[in-house]
């Protein structure tokens, strides 16, 4: 019953938060992708980063639009947002890009356009880093804030926004980052599927940035467990979003075939509003409820799905994983089983798990995770865990 309470609590944080107004997504207008590199910055301009609404935290802010790569390969145009404290300290310091985790499907739902309004339920996380002298780099993600659908638990797109949010951060005028200095990986759900991919793609999407380690949580390595696990359960409207995400990316899946009239509302409701995760996982239990047939059991789909699998390449610097033994939205044994899928490739991984449900661990292990980003971004050596 205490879990469960705690559950509930944190998902009206969760509501409450989304529930207030979020400022304009500042970049719907972005230029197309056009010619440039990835990381490159098409757009910036100065904003705020409040922790709740009407508290500023002690940080530098600009609103950007960078260029980034599609799961598909083609260059695309992301939003996001970089943070340096304003602590008067001159000189290089250690850059974090952060992976959020979900927050809806529409425009509005952009964690940039949130920061102004203090209505991001990971700011005070993000601060935390920022309390430590790091500055911050935060993504958007592909299709938030920007043109075109957000492609929700795709994998590959996340990964390169993540890594492409790090890139432009640096390259960044105003920000006085340098290059050279020492760079972090974090996310926690959807946050951490992105951190996991950055983590995976760094040495051949973005070799040069000197990444030191990476931190993920709540991860959703192996979608098509992930979505079974979910099926009757609170996270089913979230199991229906990212559906809808991987069609984004990939339309030839054709979800709308697979979906009845009551599916189609559930969809185009999703994608004009944003996560609080009660109301939309109240929206319906079952899978078959939604649908006329079982995207799941198409070979396409099991293709798709299976794109965004991680354990299947190696990072090439030490990792932080973290899970919740309780947690109700990600099956604890998919991130165990990351793990042992990191640990057999010889990757350094440093694993912890909390007897706690999905959100309570966010919070929970957030401070532990972030200490051991301290050793990586100092260089002090570490062997992990996987042996225990």
């Amino acid at each position: 019953m205490r879990i469960r309470t705690t559950v509930l609590a944190g998902l009206a944080a969760l509501a409450l938060t989304s529930a207030l107004p979020a400022a304009p997504a500042a970049a719907s207008g972005a230029p197309a992708a056009g010619t440039g590199r990835p990381g490159d910055i098409v757009t910036s301009a100065p904003t705020a980063f409040h922790t709740q609404p009407g508290v500023p935290a002690a940080a530098k802010a600009w609103h950007i639009t960078y260029r980034s790569t599609t799961a598909t390969g083609r260059p695309d145009v992301v939003s996001g947002t970089v943070l340096v404290p304003d602590d008067g300290k001159q000189g290089p310091r250690p850059l974090l890009t952060w992976g959020i985790g979900a927050v809806g499907l529409a425009d509005d739902c952009a964690v940039s356009g949130r920061f102004p309004r203090g209505t991001s339920s990971e700011a005070q996380l993000i601060d935390l880093a920022l309390r430590r002298g790091w500055a911050v780099a935060v993504t958007d993600y592909e299709g938030l804030g920007t043109p075109d659908d957000h492609t929700y638990t795709v994998g590959r797109s996340e990964g390169h926004a993540v890594l492409d949010a790090a890139r432009a951060a640096q390259r960044l005028p105003e920000a006085g980052l340098s290059p050279d200095a020492p760079v972090g990986i974090m996310g926690y759900s959807q946050g951490g599927q992105a951190a996991g991919w950055a983590a995976e793609l760094h040495a051949s999407y973005a070799p040069e940035l000197r990444l030191k380690g990476t931190v993920a949580g709540g991860v959703p390595a192996d979608l098509p467990t992930t979505l079974e696990y979910n099926d009757g359960g609170p996270g089913a409207g979230l199991a229906l979003m990212a559906l809808t995400g991987q069609d984004a990316a990939f339309p030839a899946l054709r979800l709308d075939s697979y979906l009845n009239d009551r599916g189609r509302g559930y969809v185009d409701f999703m994608k004009r509003n944003c996560v609080p995760l009660s109301t939309i996982g109240g929206l319906f239990r079952h899978r078959s409820e939604v649908t006329v047939r079982d995207p799941l059991a198409s070979p396409a789909w099991q293709l798709a799905l299976r794109g965004s699998f991680l354990g299947t390449r190696s990072p090439d610097h030490p990792v932080y994983l973290y899970q919740g033994t309780v947690d109700e939205l990600i099956p604890y044994r998919v991130g165990a089983a990351l793990r042992d899928r990191w640990c057999a490739r010889g990757v350094p991984v440093e694993w912890r798990d909390y007897p706690l449900d999905h959100v309570t661990t966010a919070v929970t292990g957030i401070p532990t995770a972030l200490e051991w980003m301290a050793g990586r971004l100092a260089d002090e050596p570490t062997r992990g865990n996987c042996a225990a």
